[in-house]
């Protein structure tokens, strides 16, 4: 997410009433969550596991609570609390809006789209051209969708972040103020959710089919011409390549990569990451022909303990 104007180290300090290392003048163009910031933009990390990976990423400025070394070329916010004070940016800068009516007036409609009876519209949503919208599909504020996009009842596109932090008193939500972006072409059936972006986009690429009840996490990214059968879960910052198929029930673990034209069988469960035009079968998921030699082999298990159990 970009702020509507870069931001200096000091402004941001005052805002968030923390201290600051580094440049009083340093400039802060955005803010993102680890997996998916970019140059100029702010972080923050609150666990000593994950200091490096945050002082050493692509950010400009990082929310930390722990005095370290300020990188070069970097600003640190030195915070008792650092996911306290991201959420406190995003509720500043991309505040939650209430609707007034079931479709906002600042939404884009493009010609041609057809929007069924009881769909709700969010501020700031675009839908292109030749669409449509079933009953009961909600679109979140600012998500975007292509032209000819098809989205069947009761769909959600842009719900909040499955994203927490665990406190004495509860579950702290990490407020989500991404998108979610849906290229040209793209069919999602009924009862799917699509989770926003964090701080950046969830996307699903051109052409990409779904079919009822998919859920897709934060963050992630599926390529174009993609096909996922029913009642698939992909978990949030995950990237999937272009032409994957993922048959019914696959599950998908969050921060891997499945490559170009991976085919993954039903039930499967993808807890690392997969190179693409493959096919993949089982739990962890493994090229399929290995798991079905694998599966044979266990039936044969029995018959050879009776006869080494015959032969003592």
């Amino acid at each position: 997410m970009d702020f509507k104007k870069p931001l200096q180290l000091s402004e941001l300090a005052d805002f968030l009433q923390c201290g600051f290392r580094g440049e009083a003048e340093h400039l802060t163009y955005g803010f993102n969550e680890i997996h998916r910031v970019r140059p100029g933009d702010l972080v923050f990390v609150d666990h000593p596991k994950y200091y490096q990976k945050a002082l050493d990423s692509a950010a400009t400025t990082i929310i930390i609570n722990q005095e370290v070394e300020v990188p070069e070329g970097k600003g640190l916010l030195i915070s008792e609390d650092p996911f306290r004070d991201f959420n406190r940016l995003t509720a500043e800068y991309f505040p939650f809006q209430a609707r007034q009516a079931s479709i906002a007036e600042d939404a884009e409609i493009g010609e041609g789209t057809i929007l069924q009876p009881g769909c709700t519209i969010g501020h700031g949503v675009k839908i292109g051209k030749d669409c449509v919208i079933h009953a009961n599909v909600n679109i979140a504020d600012n998500c975007q969708l292509g032209d000819r996009v098809i989205i069947q009842a009761n769909t959600v596109i842009g719900s909040d972040a499955f994203y927490y932090k665990k406190r004495a008193e509860g579950f702290d939500r990490l407020l989500s103020g991404g998108i979610v972006v849906i290229e040209d072409d793209v069919e999602i059936g009924a009862s799917c959710t699509i989770d926003r972006g964090v701080s950046a986009d969830t996307r699903i690429g051109k052409g990409s089919k779904f079919d009822n009840q998919v859920h897709v996490g934060h963050d992630t990214i599926i390529g174009e011409k993609c096909l996922f059968a029913a009642q698939v879960g992909v978990a949030g910052c995950t990237i999937i390549g272009n032409g994957v198929t993922l048959w019914g029930q696959v599950g998908v673990s969050s921060d891997i990569t499945i490559g170009d034209k991976a085919v993954v069988l039903a039930q499967s469960g993808v807890s690392k990451s997969l190179a693409g035009g493959k096919v993949y079968f089982g739990y962890p998921a493994d090229e399929a022909r290995k798991r079905h030699r694998e599966m044979a082999s266990l039936r044969l298990l029995p018959e050879i303990i009776n006869r080494i159990e015959l032969e003592e």
